[in-house]
């Protein structure tokens, strides 16, 4: 059961960060210049606004009907925005069905979470999120590498018809593994359906405020400031209708509060760093690297590959030492690795640190800063699930996840958008060399040499201070976590419960 879940969980995952490794084909394919990257944005958020809008919902939904059923539905989903998105021959085409296929895996990871909720008992449920996180930090890791060798081989496409019969075999194993359907005694929940569309009304907004085709000349669009406005009436709506109405995206009746939206904001917070560091780390590379896809992904594998190691330690650790103190000695780690790569030079390939008579790769950061995230993914999926009700675990699992991925879209919008204009203020004093106007070559190549380097000094800078934000964030994913271990914790479950599946 645990190895089926890994596999659900796994397919989803691949399909979260396989297009970082596909970028320049994409880009080649669909003949988008390479001065307007900025137009290939929608496929990356579109994926994690559907992932992020519609999961909340999913996870309600398969509280009422059945664990079994949403699965096979949102796989058939899976698949269907998979050929949309093979068959697409311009962005707005592609972006729809990373959309689609965002919506359909947005049940696939809290799902199977709250499968783990229902069928194993809290003494082992914290290893077994485990190793379902680590299926999920292992998509992460397989996931560039899956897409760098096929679309090197067969193309980018092939990437998305592999999907297909993938997601048609895992609705067979959903039908033979699965357990019959079992319902809790009482009444089956009911879906607000509102509040979701509320959600999804609010990060749609938010993202395209945050989007701009044009960062040299202001922070946001013309369009941002109105889109933003809406977004925080949209979610202004989405408390006040939570607050009245009867059946809600999350019931707080039974539920401790405290513990339940620190560890959310936990979330949130590791959702951000994770997705920082795989949009700046791969373009560090390239652009001070000179690394192309292939090499980017190469030198990211010390972070993927410690991601899964973190998340399967901190299963076994947090019934040993408590979750509350893995989930801050994971974020006080991983902000001393984002603190390393704040201060990475420019020539970090060659650049070692000194440890008396031995000596390590700077690029190990990221080891550190992996290995500090994964210890957090499983002690807090654990403490989400502890403190709701059995009935709420689908739901419960998705809020955990939604506040990641939040984390996530938030933070590759923001920080795009605000490293983008930043280096564009840093550089908007230079002046680009033009041959005519100098007598020589040599004092034209002099002049460009000295261009191009002020260029690399703030794109270092540019880094530098994202991640210096990225440490900030971890910090307060720290003191997040030791409140959480002043809190008073009452388990409102009983390890004996069943939930329908």
């Amino acid at each position: 059961m645990i190895g089926f879940s890994g596999i659900v969980v796994l397919l989803g995952a691949l399909d979260t960060y396989v297009i970082v490794g596909m970028l320049r084909d994409i880009v080649g394919d669909l003949q988008i210049p390479v001065n307007r990257l900025e137009r290939l944005t929608p496929v990356v958020t579109g994926y994690l606004l559907g992932y992020v809008a519609a999961m909340p919902l999913l996870g309600q939904a398969s509280d009422r009907f059945g664990r079994k059923l949403v699965l096979q539905l949102c796989l058939a989903g899976f698949a269907a925005g998979s050929v949309l998105t093979a068959l697409s021959d311009d962005v707005v085409t592609l972006a729809s069905g990373r959309l689609v296929q965002g919506i359909s895996s947005g049940a696939l990871l809290p799902v199977t979470m709250a499968l783990a909720a229902d069928l194993w008992s809290k003494r082992r449920r914290a290893t077994v999120l485990g190793g379902i996180g680590a299926a999920q930090e292992l998509g992460s890791l397989l996931g560039p590498l899956y897409g760098v060798a096929l679309a090197a081989s067969n193309g980018w496409r092939t990437v998305f018809w592999v999907n297909v019969p993938l997601a048609v075999s895992a609705m067979f194993a959903v039908a033979v593994v699965l357990p019959r359907k079992k319902r809790l005694p009482g009444t089956r929940p009911k879906i607000d359906v509102l509040g979701g569309m509320l959600l999804a009304t609010a990060l749609g907004l938010l993202v395209a405020g945050l989007d701009n085709p044009d960062p040299r000349s202001q922070l946001l669009p013309p369009w941002g400031a109105g889109c933003l406005i809406g977004a925080a009436a949209a979610i202004a709506a989405l408390v006040a209708w939570e607050l009245r109405t009867k059946t809600r995206l999350i019931d707080t009746k039974g539920v401790s509060l405290r513990p339940f939206f620190a560890t959310l904001s936990i979330n949130f917070a590791s959702g951000t760093a994770l997705m920082v560091t795989l949009v700046d780390v791969d373009l560090f590379s390239q652009t001070l690297l000179n690394r192309d896809d292939a090499g980017s992904i190469l030198l990211l594998l010390r972070f993927l590959v410690a991601l899964p190691i973190g998340a399967i330690t901190g299963g076994f650790i947090a019934n040993r030492y408590g979750e509350h103190r893995v989930i801050a000695a994971g974020m006080l780690i991983a902000a001393g690795g984002y603190l390393l790569i704040a201060n990475w030079p420019a020539d970090v390939l060659d650049a070692r640190y000194p440890l008396g008579l031995f000596s390590f790769p700077r690029l190990d950061a990221l080891v550190v800063a992996g290995l500090g995230l994964g210890l957090v993914i499983a002690p807090a999926s654990s403490v989400v699930l502890r403190v709701v009700p059995a009935s709420q675990h689908g739901v419960a699992s998705a809020g955990a996840v939604v506040a990641r991925m939040t984390g996530m879209l938030i933070g590759v919008a923001t920080l795009s958008a605000w490293g983008l204009h930043r280096f564009q203020s840093l550089t908007s004093g230079l002046a680009t060399p033009i041959r005519p106007l100098f007598p020589s070559s040599e004092s034209y190549d002099h002049a460009l040499a000295e261009y191009v380097e002020e260029v690399r000094r703030a794109m270092l800078t540019e880094y530098r201070e994202i991640f210096l934000v990225t440490t900030g964030v971890c910090v307060l994913g720290v003191l997040v976590a030791l409140l959480l271990g002043r809190l008073t914790v009452s388990p409102p479950d009983q390890s004996g419960d069943s939930a329908p599946t």
